[in-house]
């Protein structure tokens, strides 16, 4: 089925598309004290929270790209709802086919739960990095291993080994490209539940509405397999972290 598909119905009951309660969120967000007007660029945006609540917060302006004709969707919905006036703009495309043309360097990039976008985390920090001006912030969401995976939670899940690194490993990967950790915001497992289980929440809902889908089967065999591999593996071995960095 259509990926995008997919996933506007997984996360059709998120309001934020990663494990993070908004709470959290919203904590790690007023550490940023930002100026108003202060432009904001946020790649692989999902629903638009980050730059709809920076908008609510400190006034900022920004563009938020992301994939996803359902989830700009959603994005340009909140907006009109919650920021109408706000100096935002969203874009429907891959992130990495973003082109900066006015070479403009914003004081805060954010590519959180994306990084795949730029193939990778090294390369996500290289790219933001580009775009984001000297002393500005770099809010980077990652995953990392908590423990050493199991053979077979890899087999199943489709991921390698060398796919998520640690919590240190993500820090110093932005270290070595001369980026300083100035924080980070850590999930629990109350975090991971909530993010999971209400995707398990909306698939069903959407099914039991859509039973004529032809997607549906596809579906049901998909959740059963993510079910499977959180509850048996995924919640003790991996987690997450927004890291908040500073171009030195």
């Amino acid at each position: 089925m259509d990926i995008w598909k997919y996933y506007a119905i997984t996360h059709h009951k998120h309001d934020i598309c990663n494990p993070m309660y908004g709470y959290k969120l919203d904590k790690l967000l007023k550490l940023l004290d930002l100026k108003p007007g202060s432009r904001v660029l946020d790649i692989g945006c999902g629903k638009g929270e980050v730059l709809i609540r920076l908008a609510e917060m400190y006034g900022i302006s920004g563009i938020g790209i992301d994939a996803s004709p359902y989830f700009i969707k959603d994005c340009r919905q909140k907006k009109e709802a919650r920021v109408p006036s706000a100096d935002i703009e969203f874009l429907e495309m891959e992130g990495a086919s973003y082109s900066n043309e006015a070479n403009e360097l914003f004081g805060l990039t954010a590519c959180i739960g994306a990084s795949f976008a730029y193939g990778g985390l090294a390369n996500t920090i290289t790219a933001l990095k580009k775009m984001t001006r000297p002393k500005g912030l770099i809010l980077i969401g990652e995953p990392y291993w908590l423990q050493e995976p199991d053979p077979q939670y890899l087999k199943q899940s489709g991921l390698g080994k060398e796919d998520i690194s640690t919590h240190l490993g993500n820090i110093e990967s932005a270290q070595k490209q001369g980026l300083a950790c100035i924080y980070t915001m850590v999930s629990n497992k109350d975090d991971w539940d909530h993010y999971e289980t209400l995707q398990w929440w909306s698939t069903i809902d959407y099914m039991e509405s859509n039973p004529d889908d032809k997607d549906n089967a596809e579906l049901t065999e998909k959740l059963s397999k993510t079910k499977y591999e959180y509850l048996s593996y995924g919640r003790d071995t991996v987690n997450w972290a927004i890291y908040v960095f500073k171009r030195q």
